[in-house]
């Protein structure tokens, strides 16, 4: 067997691999971008504020786990 005939596949499954990797890293990074969006509070003069505070995003998440677990 040629060593070319073995080097092919292995490159295919190693860049289906990469591809795959890099397709759910940027969509789990949209969907965080999104709930994100989506979890923003209207202040009080009507509008979104653009960022949660860590503590409350902390908050939400912790209240989210214990909400899965029950």
């Amino acid at each position: 067997m040629d060593p070319s005939q073995i080097a092919l596949p292995i490159l295919g499954i190693v860049a289906a691999a990469a591809a795959t990797f890099y397709v759910v890293s940027f969509g789990e990074l949209r969907e965080k971008s999104l709930r994100d969006i989506e979890d923003s509070e209207p202040d009080s003069s009507g509008g979104y504020r653009p960022i949660v505070s860590s503590r409350e995003r902390r908050a939400r998440r912790k209240a989210e786990k214990e909400a899965k677990k029950n």
